[in-house]
This record gives structure tokens, sequence and C-alpha cells, in this order.
């Protein structure tokens, strides 16, 4: 049950509690009846304190760490539903490989075209698998203020940990209107991750009003998709030292955290958690050597997975891996155009994920699972994947 209708019921069951004792109260006689009736009555008591003990989790709230966070995918049928088993088989794969924070209905997860109960399917089975192992950021983000506040009481209410709040897009808010609208979802009480991203959104939250935020005590880090790296010292600057900054450019995480972040919020961790966990490890120490050896087989990745709108080649690499049972993507994005399997799919070999033959140009051999051959002249004959 949602638990916000949870605890309408219990309230519910409080009245009758009351009325129970009422009618104990007035009785004469301590009979079966009466017995009966308090038993009735502790029962409902009991359960109502559940219920409003765990309805909400704001007891049970596990800190963002350092590291690397997924941006996951949300997986879904041929048919455009919600394909939940493989988003359990994706977070079982993120336990196991050790991603660091898992981040649920982003622009990757498609959350712009998800309905609230499609978001609570995600968000409970999320919460179901991975509460209390990896800190759940839920992106609740859009233009209209209300309809933030509606999505951020949902993740409170189902047990996330923290909100991914992006810039309101399109109607370009002056600085005072992000302000007021990042200090405003965090008075909701959630921990409150802010997101950057003027490219997508065409405003800017400058490192000035970052600050500014900062000082509100559930405003607890910044995902910074500018692409500036420059920027990583300044907003250090103006911040307390446990304010989290986050990369939201996979290729120049690793450089953005040796300049002071503290992780990314990484879309090329789908397919390669256990590499990108290790790569902001090595970059949180400060080993250039180490962090080159790890990221060098990742740039492939990190450059191709964008060479159609995200999350559509993501989608597709983590089909090709065999993570999840189609590529598709809700309209109006689109499945990978073919032209792109050669680019993906080298990149997924590059980085280890994936191991075939070239067998030449004159084959015709299409890959594992595609329909047709990609285009041009690259053919090969799948042997192994990892997943």
């Amino acid at each position: 049950l949602h638990a916000a209708n949870y605890r309408r019921r219990s309230r519910r069951l409080l009245l009758v509690c009351w009325l129970i004792n009422i009618i104990v109260n007035r009785s004469k006689d301590y009979n079966i009846y009466t017995m009966i009736l308090h038993l009735l009555n502790t029962f409902l008591l009991l359960h109502c304190a559940n219920a409003f003990s765990t309805s909400t989790n704001a007891n049970e709230m596990m800190p963002m760490h350092q590291g690397s966070s997924c941006a996951i995918i949300t997986p879904m049928l041929d048919s455009g539903k919600i394909d939940i088993p493989s988003l359990r088989n994706l977070l079982k794969y993120h336990l196991d490989a050790g991603t660091d924070n898992l981040c649920i209905l982003g622009t990757t997860g498609e959350a712009s075209v998800l309905t609230m109960d499609e978001r609570a399917q995600v968000i409970t089975t999320a919460v179901d698998m991975a509460k209390g192992k990896m800190p759940i950021l839920c992106g609740t983000g859009t233009i209209n203020p209300e309809h933030v506040k509606e999505m951020t009481q949902q993740a409170i209410d189902l047990g996330c940990d923290a909100s991914l709040v992006v810039t309101p897009y399109y109607v370009k808010p002056p600085q005072r209107g992000l302000i007021k609208h990042f200090t405003d979802t965090a008075d909701l009480g959630l921990p409150v991750i802010m997101y950057n991203i003027p490219g997508r959104t065409k405003v800017d939250l400058t490192p000035q009003s970052t600050a500014i935020c900062a000082e509100h005590p559930n405003i607890v880090g910044l995902k910074d998709a500018t692409g500036d790296l420059d920027r990583v010292k300044e907003i250090r600057s103006l911040v307390s030292d446990d304010f989290l900054l986050y990369s939201g450019n996979d290729d120049t995480a690793s450089n953005f955290v040796m300049r002071g972040g503290d992780g990314c919020i990484s879309v090329t961790a789908n397919v390669a958690p256990e590499e990108m966990h290790d790569l902001m490890v090595a970059a949180l120490e400060k080993d250039a050597d180490l962090v080159q050896q790890i990221n060098g087989p990742l740039m492939g990745l990190h450059k191709n997975l964008f060479v159609e709108s995200n999350p559509i080649p993501v989608k597709f690499a983590a089909w090709r891996a065999g993570l999840i049972a189609s590529p598709f993507c809700r309209p109006p994005l689109a499945e990978l155009d073919t032209k792109y399997y050669k680019d993906v799919e080298t990149a997924l070999y590059a980085a280890g994920l994936l191991d075939f033959e070239i067998l030449g140009f004159d084959a015709k051999v299409p890959a594992m699972g595609v329909n047709s051959a990609a285009e041009g002249d690259w053919n090969y004959v799948s042997l192994n994947v990892r997943a």
C-alpha cells in the first residue's frame, strides 16, 4: 500500500480503538467479551503504531555516499510496460558490483514519461531490493513546483533516501526563483541533491546560488553537468566540506573528482558498475595512474552512450550485454538507430563487457538478438557477454 493511504487507514483504526475503549470502560463486568475487546484494542493499537513508524523513512534514511552513483535505466518490454523482472536483475547486478548510490527515475530512467503509479512501481522495487544496502536517490524534479512536491512526498512515503531535483527547464527562472524552488522542496524533509544541467534546461544555477541553497540543512549536494571543471574549485570554496559534489558527465568525472568532487552520477555505470566504482575510488585517492588505467577502456562508452539522446544508446548497450530483455524506449524517444550499433558494441568490447570475433568485411552475420546487421561493413558473431 502507498504509505499515505496506510496512514489514513490507521487513523480510522485509531477511531475504532477509541470507541472500543469507551465500551470497555462503561462495562460493569469484566468477562470474556470485555477481555476479547481489550485484546482487539491492543492489537489495533500496535498495528497503528507500526503503521506510523514505518510509513515514513525519516529515521531510516541512508546518507548519500561518495563514489559512483548509477543513473539507472527503467527497463521496458516491447509493449511499453515496465519490465520489473529486468529491473530487479539490474538492481542485483549493481548490488553485487559495489555501486555506491542508486539514482532512479532521472532522465536516464525516462521519468518524464512515467505515471505516478509507474513511479511507485519503480520506487517500491528499488526499496525492496536495495533499501539499507545502498542509498536510493529518486528524481523528483520538473517545472511545476506542486508536482515536484507530489513526487517528493511519494519518494518520502515509499522509502527513498534523497531526491534529485533538476533546475526547472524551459521556463528559465531567475536565480532567486531557483533558490526558492530548491529550498521549498528541501522543506519537505527529504535530503535534496540539486541538479544543474544548462545544456538541457537552458538555465544555469550559479556557484553563488548553489552556496545559498547549501545553507539549508536538507540540501546536501549538487549534480553538476555543466562540463566546466573550473567550477569544482569555486563551488567547493563556497560550501562546507560535507556538501557533496557529483559530476554529471562520465567523460570528465574522474577529473572532476580529482579537482575536489565527491563522485559521479553515471550513465556508463549501467553497464560498467564495477569499473565506475573503482574509477571513483581511484580518483578520490588522487591516484592518477590508476585512474588512467581504469578509465582508458571506458572512454568509448563515455562517448558512444551519447551518440543519440540518452537513454537510447545505454538501453541498447544493456540489452546487448544481456542485462535487460528489450532496448525499448518510450515515445517520443525510439530504439537506437542501426547505424550506431557498431559504435556502441565496439565500446562495450573495448571495456571488456562484450566478447566477439571479427569475421571480415564480406561476412553477413548480424549481432546476437539484432534483427538486421548494422549498416556498413562491420559484422561479427557474439561469443560471450559479461553480465
